[in-house]
Parts: structure tokens; C-alpha cells; sequence
């Protein structure tokens, strides 16, 4: 497994569905989406220039939505993770 360090996040996309209509399926290949992703790795936090430590806030087991881009992909067993820096998450998706 692998294990974020400072405020870093593994998280794993999730499949968002395709519009259909009918039978026909059109997949939205002209328009940029955000990415819906759950958290599987979180990172402790950080030390600010002045000492101060600041835990991050985003959990193990969270849906996250991740800008189209600025997150590093990355393989490990097979599987496809994304890592991004915890403040350039957008949100936490709450049901």
C-alpha cells in the first residue's frame, strides 16, 4: 500500500456515468469535468514557515471532487491512483 506523506492525498476516481439517450450512449468527450474521487490515503499535515503544525481535515473513506487537472497519476498494483495536495481539493461530497 502506499501511504501519503505531509498533506498529501491517494485517492482512487470514481466512474462517473455517460449520458444516454435511447440505447445510443454519448460520452461528454468536448467538455472538461471535475473529478469525483474516494480518499484512500491521507497524509498528517503539515508545518507552516512559522512552526505552526496544521492536521488536514479530509478523512479516509471521503468522496472528494479534484480540478480536471493538477492531480498526479500514479499505477501501484495494477490500479490507478491520483495524488493531490489536500488545499487543492475542491470539496468533500456529503450524502
Amino acid at each position: 500500500m502506499v501511504k501519503a506523506l505531509f498533506n498529501a492525498c491517494i485517492v482512487k476516481a470514481i466512474e462517473q456515468d455517460e449520458s444516454t439517450y435511447g440505447t445510443i450512449v454519448v460520452p461528454d468527450m468536448g467538455k472538461e469535468k471535475n473529478i469525483n474521487a474516494e480518499v484512500i490515503s491521507v497524509g498528517p499535515g503539515w508545518y507552516t514557515a512559522m512552526g505552526t503544525f496544521i492536521e488536514t481535515i479530509v478523512k479516509v473513506g471521503d468522496k472528494v471532487v479534484l480540478p480536471s487537472m493538477g492531480a498526479t497519476k500514479m499505477d501501484y498494483d495494477g490500479e490507478e491512483y491520483l495524488m493531490i495536495e489536500e488545499n487543492k481539493i475542491l470539496g468533500i461530497i456529503e450524502k
